[in-house]
């Protein structure tokens, strides 16, 4: 593992809307976000101070969290209440794609990735735990979590992994032989094999990692898998995990209803195809908290957060 350096925010940016959960960067690297009120957002200039601009796109109607740009201005959108959406950029049209699997409702649908055979890959969290009830679902480590795909021409999706802890976000290696997926509440990347001898099968990645792994970006395919970092390890959730299920479900019932405040340490990575660390930036007593998604774009990091009112712009590591 690469030693951790720092990971030092230049600049926190309003956007009037508080939780921009995912953030992902179009062609002419601009910003997009989805917020708690239901409105995806685009971000433009986020690098200078004087002319960062915050264009409301459309509404979604439920809580959006995870995005995935595709061509001709769409948009792919995993609600955490509505469902998998597509979204068209130039009228703001919201339309659902998925929104039960075998008759169950879809309701924690996390992150997306869509592929060059058209085929689009999400993730659903916690089949237990709502969205506001998140918290329960990482004390209680419930293993609900799901990996699914929607095929080109359908509506019904495909469950392929199931037993995930709090499945979260998605990314898909440079040839798309695989993609990797975060497992929130098991510290670690899981591989799924699309292709090749293993195809259908889940295996590690990258495992014992420094904290929660929560949404993943990929660039470019000959750029690294940022991960975002929502929270460092928790000794005395470790221990709890290895208590009873009853014990756990107590400890998840008292857990939702506490006041919840994040961590003030912050980190991302970046991970290459072969699960190793090239990137591990971090920071303690953050003024900017929880950082559930990264990306890049002129040279510079913006960080997304579940918590906070904006985003932050940081310095993106050297490549040399």
């Amino acid at each position: 593992m690469n030693r951790p350096t720092a990971l030092v925010p230049r600049r926190y940016v309003a956007i009037g809307g508080r939780g921009p959960e995912d953030v992902v960067v179009d062609a002419r690297g601009r910003v997009l976000t989805g917020v708690e009120d239901g409105r995806i957002l685009r971000l433009d200039g986020l690098t200078d101070p004087a002319s960062t601009r915050v264009e409301v796109l459309t509404r979604t109607g439920g809580r959006p969290l995870g995005l995935q740009l595709l061509p001709d201005e769409a948009l792919l959108v995993c609600d955490a209440e509505r469902g998998l959406l597509g979204v068209d950029l130039t009228d703001g049209t919201v339309r659902i794609l998925a929104d039960s699997v075998a008759g169950e409702r879809l309701r924690f649908c996390s992150n997306v990735v869509a592929l060059s055979d058209g085929s689009v890959y999400f993730t659903v969290s916690s089949r237990r735990y709502p969205l506001e009830g998140w918290i329960g679902d990482l004390v209680e480590r419930t293993g609900t979590g799901r990996l699914l795909r929607l095929a080109p021409g359908t509506d019904e999706p495909e469950v392929l992994l199931e037993g995930l802890q709090f499945a979260n976000g998605l990314a898909p290696s440079a040839d798309e032989s695989f993609l990797v997926v975060a497992e929130t509440g098991a510290y670690r990347l899981t591989r799924y094999w699309l292709t090749g001898p293993k195809a259908g099968q889940g295996e590690p990645f990258a495992e014992d990692l420094p904290g929660m792994p929560d949404n993943l970006w990929r660039g470019a395919p000959d750029s690294p898998i940022w991960v975002s970092l929502a929270g460092p390890r928790v000794p005395p959730l470790d221990l709890l995990h290895r208590s009873t299920p009853d014990v756990r479900r107590k400890a998840a019932r008292l857990a939702v209803r506490a006041p919840f405040r994040p961590s003030g340490t912050i980190g991302v990575l970046a991970v290459d195809d072969h699960g190793e660390i090239v990137h591990h930036l971090t920071r303690r007593r953050s003024g900017f908290r929880m950082v559930t998604s990264v990306c890049e774009t002129a040279g510079h990091l913006v960080l997304g957060s579940l918590w906070e009112p904006g985003v932050a712009v940081c310095e993106a590591p050297s490549t040399k």
